[in-house]
């Protein structure tokens, strides 16, 4: 693997990086030779992004990536130190107060390099190219992301989270503090600087060829016969041996949802039969049961916020007890389609309550009022006003005298009970290594309304009640006393998309039961994307541009921007059939095609586009990590756009973009779960249905609309203003313009007309029973206990929760 290759059999730092690890114990001074410097001054505030921004007021004097900075560590031939990080993290904050905050490094900093703060959120490009190196280097990634890179921008060293000289935090036995690492990166460069010019340039020559290491062939269209359906097999069997029995999720803290691993397990069964007969009926079965408990256990544990709705990014504990409390947008996102189709796949109330939660989140607290999705929340705040230092997870953990104070003697033992709360907190001391939870509780669903019940004497319907009014004035009292985290206010266009898609789909499946909550979510979602095609797409350049933030940002879109709008638009299009939005999304894939596809190499998306500058590596996003698969996605939007649009080149271009992760797709399958939907299509096609009319054909939209994801198929409607959809399928020319009530199936360019009698008027999934997860106003969900599952081989068995 690349990182061994490159930190060495014994896993130490190969040149330049060996070096400073070898001496960075010694004592160290700055070369103090005499030079005619122009002192820096800090530029942070000119930056959009609140997470730079926020830098403004600290001593170093941070730079703007771009032109300018860079040619200044040209013209004065300094190393830059790169630093990488997001507003909602934990540790970015912590190595602000203990270094960039510090007088001695910040004037180390300023006299020795050009220093610059960068937002991975506005400029992901930057972030994966530093964060390949680091990664290959020292075995391990993650944020804040230091590096320091030549004035050619060539990685010299780097790493992620370093001690500052005001530091509390307990060093790992071989991490080094800060202050030594300014120290002799300053006297190594003055002394050793062609050295470190011959080193970072090798190493970036091999982060160069592994890049292209995974990619198939030299010409585009080769490979791909090796992708066989039975990758499915191999994946799944890979969850199963990493599977947490106990708790659920995948092997051991910190633990992270893995959405994508969760949606692969949840669309195992709903593939064609065939898949099902090369993986097994049990084992599907099984990969069925290991999403739902994980997502069951996850939607009762500390990871979800059970007063104010949401995710939490990951849990610091095996048994999800315990998060790190930032909130990100494409978390939620992505847990709202797998609740959806968990609930689909269930018909269990509860897991409809947390689609409830998550939808609820995503269009209040972080909607713009005039459209689109803000990104984040921190994990860090005030506890209360008036504080002077910010505490993790501060907004949500509650103490026992709280709770008697705010819900009084009769509800306070019950929701105690129900949430696990203790006088002398519920954070194990090893999970608090600097006492920032002592005597606090995290919230997690422990009991159940009728354990309550039988342990307080009472009815169970009144022990709900008393849940249900105790979670609105612990809310109420949160909101009042307490000092919400920072948002950071950024519009994502990728991002976005996702939860375009999330809340279409879920306004399209609760549309029958529940007309004002769905009405609801999809004009939040249209708002959304009607708001990036005004604010972040210029029509006449074909140009999308990545970030708003109190006006349109400079960044123009990454790749990943045109994957996640164009599927979130897609599914758009299916709940609302304007032909708009699967017309823009057309627009949008040429115009992925034309700038990130790899026409002349082997196919598949670059991150970045041929003209970007500044850019040392063009990387092409192949496995999943936080979010899918750029070209995973891509690729599923090719399947589908070609299946709608009868477009033949779409689905070659979708064929050749898996085939190029043929040789990695092969040795780990399980990395790249968003591809196998676009496997399975490669062998077994994608079947489009297309409706015109009225009445009867109403029972094959619902059949659709309450459908789990599976196998990629597509839906359109036509009438007689669908004239753009007409024009660009071919297949559909004069269909639907008699107004007459038709079903056509469409496979392998050529469409069969079907008979209206099949399943017409049938409900094929009677959903009315869920009506007790409904909620009953904005803020709060609550269900008596859920019913037995309809079908109990779907799903494994269950403890009695309410949802709420």
């Amino acid at each position: 693997m690349m990182a061994a290759h490159l930190r060495g059999a014994d896993g130490e730092g190969k040149g330049i990086g060996q070096v400073l690890r070898s001496v960075l114990g010694n004592n160290g001074h700055i070369n103090d030779e005499s030079k005619e410097k122009v002192p820096l001054v800090n530029k942070a505030g000119e930056s959009r992004s609140p997470y730079v921004r926020g830098h403004s007021s600290n001593p170093v004097a941070w730079q703007i990536w771009g032109d300018e900075a860079i040619a200044l560590a040209r013209k004065q031939n300094k190393l830059l130190f790169v630093s990488i990080g997001y507003s909602a993290c934990h540790w970015c904050h912590v190595m602000e107060r203990e270094s960039f905050e510090n007088e001695e490094v910040a004037a180390i900093l300023n006299d020795a390099f050009i220093p610059i703060k960068i937002d991975r959120e506005e400029r992901p490009d930057i972030d994966r190219i530093y964060m390949n190196f680091v990664q290959a280097t020292t075995g391990s990634g993650g944020w804040p992301l230091n590096v320091f890179v030549t004035p050619d921008l060539e990685p010299v060293f780097g790493g992620t989270y370093w001690p500052g000289p005001t530091s509390s935090t307990s060093a790992f036995d071989d991490q080094v503090d800060f202050l030594g690492i300014l120290n002799k990166l300053s006297t190594v460069w003055t002394e050793q600087e062609e050295r470190c010019r011959q080193d970072s340039a090798q190493i970036l020559t091999q982060l160069k060829e592994f890049a292209a290491e995974g990619t198939f062939g030299d010409r585009r269209g080769e490979g791909g016969d090796g992708l066989d359906i039975e990758l499915l097999e191999e994946a799944n069997q890979n969850f199963i041996s990493t599977y947490d029995s106990q708790n659920g999720g995948f092997g051991s803290a910190p633990k992270f949802p893995t959405p994508s691993k969760l949606s692969f397990l949840l669309r195992l069964r709903q593939f064609p039969r065939v898949v099902t007969d090369v993986v097994g009926e049990a084992e599907c079965q099984e990969a069925e049961n290991m999403a739902i408990t994980t997502l069951r256990k996850m939607a009762r544990g500390g990871i979800r916020d059970h007063i104010g709705n949401g995710f939490s990014r990951y849990s610091v504990t095996a048994d999800w007890s315990l998060p790190h409390f930032e909130k990100m947008l494409y978390d939620n996102a992505q847990l709202l389609h797998i609740y959806l189709d968990a609930f689909l796949l269930s018909r269990d109330p509860e897991l409809l309550g947390v689609v409830y939660d998550i939808a609820s989140y995503l269009t209040s607290t972080l909607e713009h009022p005039a459209g689109g999705f803000y990104s984040s929340e921190d994990a860090d705040s005030f506890y209360k006003r008036g504080d002077s230092e910010k505490r993790e997870g501060a907004f949500y953990v509650w103490t026992k005298r709280e709770f008697e104070n705010v819900l009084g003697s009769q509800s306070q033992p019950i929701l105690s009970a129900f949430f696990n709360v203790s006088g002398h907190g519920n954070v194990e001391p090893e999970n608090d290594p600097h006492d920032e939870f002592l005597d606090q509780n995290v919230l997690a669903i422990s009991s159940s309304p009728s354990t309550l019940a039988s342990t307080f004497g009472m009815k169970e319907d009144e022990v709900v009640r008393i849940i249900k009014d105790g979670k609105a004035a612990l809310r109420a009292h949160r909101e009042k006393e307490r000092v919400r985290p920072g948002l950071d206010d950024k519009i994502i266009v990728s991002w976005n998309g996702i939860a375009i898609g999330a809340l279409a789909r879920t306004a399209a499946v609760i549309r029958g039961f529940d007309p004002v909550k769905s009405e609801e979510y999809l004009t939040s979602a249209l708002k959304a994307a009607t708001f990036i095609k005004k604010n972040l797409y210029d029509e006449l350049t074909e140009t999308l541009y990545r970030i708003w933030r109190e006006g349109r940002g400079e960044t123009k879109g990454f790749a990943d921007d045109y994957a996640f709008l164009i599927e979130g638009l897609i599914d758009l299009y299916e709940a609302t059939f304007n032909e708009e939005w699967l017309h823009w999304a057309d627009d949008l894939q040429k115009i992925q095609i034309s700038l990130f596809y790899d026409s002349d190499g082997t196919g598949a998306f670059f991150s970045t586009d041929f003209s970007a500058p500044h850019v040392i590596l063009r990387l092409k996003d192949g496995m999943d990590a936080s979010e899918p698969s750029t070209n995973g996605i891509s690729a599923s939007n090719l399947y589908r756009l070609s299946s709608l649009l009868n477009d033949d080149t779409y689905s070659k271009k979708a064929n050749e973009t898996v085939a190029s992760f043929e040789s990695e797709l092969l040795q780990y399958p399980w990395l790249f779960a968003s591809f196998m939907p676009s496997i399975v299509a490669g062998h077994l096609g994608v079947k489009g249905v297309v409706v015109s009319g009225d009445g009867i054909v109403d029972a094959k939209i619902k059949a659709f609309e309450k459908q789990p994801r599976g196998g990629l198929g597509t839906f359109a409607k036509v009438d007689t203003s669908s004239s753009w959809l007409r024009q660009r399928n071919s297949l559909l020319k004069t269909f639907g313009l008699d107004g007459k009530a038709r079903v056509l199936i469409c496979e392998g360019g050529t469409c069969r007309e079907e008979g209206l009698e099949t399943n017409a008027g049938k409900d094929l999934m009677d959903l009315s029973s869920v009506s007790s997860a409904l909620p009953t106003d904005k803020t709060d969900q609550v269900a008596t206990e859920p019913e037995k599952p309809s079908q109990e081989s779907v799903v494994p068995a269950k403890e009695n929760n309410p949802t709420f």
